[in-house]
């Protein structure tokens, strides 16, 4: 991760110019968006947890697929440059992802290699081994709910990060809550996307 010289101020302007670019979009695309509902949780004084959910109307297995598609997910998530497998020497699911975003003039990059643990139709659990982080972990939650004869998901992503010193803390968060808040609306509107072509 770079390290920026620009005022809180000005990284908070252009990013929420970028989000609300990346809002029309998906408005533009996708009608009327779900709410997302976002959390954060100060662990420690430079550590959060940040949670978001979101209801997609398709089953756990759609969800699922999309999330599972771990190589396809840079097609789709706004500022994720970068996602492919690596081989884990245990066999296991092994995934490095590169994060960036232009913010002024500075193109803004963070890389993680995860070790994901998969629980069908539940959960996926990841956990840093490597990366521009202190820490860096969380999960993806699957939930399904019915209504009537309608099925549906509560999807729920969750990360505890730790920054390293170089990095704001607050800058970092809030960066990550929107990013979130983006991404699960990109989840949403790629299974959307799957469900139509195959229907």
């Amino acid at each position: 991760m770079t390290e920026q010289h620009n005022t809180t101020e000005d990284l908070d302007l252009i990013g929420a110019g970028e989000d609300t670019t990346l809002e029309d979009k998906f408005a533009a695309n996708a009608g009327d968006l779900p709410d997302v509902a976002v959390q954060i949780e100060k662990i420690a004084e430079r550590q959060r947890q940040i949670s978001a959910k979101v209801q997609i109307p398709q089953p756990v297995e759609a969800i699922w697929k999309v999330l599972t598609d771990y190589e396809a997910l840079a097609d789709f998530i706004p500022n994720l440059a970068k996602s492919r497998l690596l081989e884990h020497p245990n066999g296991g699911i092994r995934l490095e992802q590169i994060g960036s975003q232009r913010l002024l003039n500075f193109n803004f990059c963070a890389r993680v290699v995860l070790d994901l643990v998969e629980n069908f139709p539940k959960e996926i659990n990841f956990q840093m081994v490597e990366g521009d982080f202190k820490g860096f972990s969380g999960s993806w939650c699957l939930e399904p709910y019915s209504f009537g004869e309608f099925v549906g998901t509560n999807l729920c992503y969750t990360i505890q990060i730790w920054p390293k010193l170089t990095m704001p803390v607050t800058i970092i968060e809030r960066r990550l809550s929107n990013d979130l808040r983006l991404n699960l609306l990109a989840i949403h509107q790629r299974v959307e996307q799957l469900a139509n072509q195959n229907s």
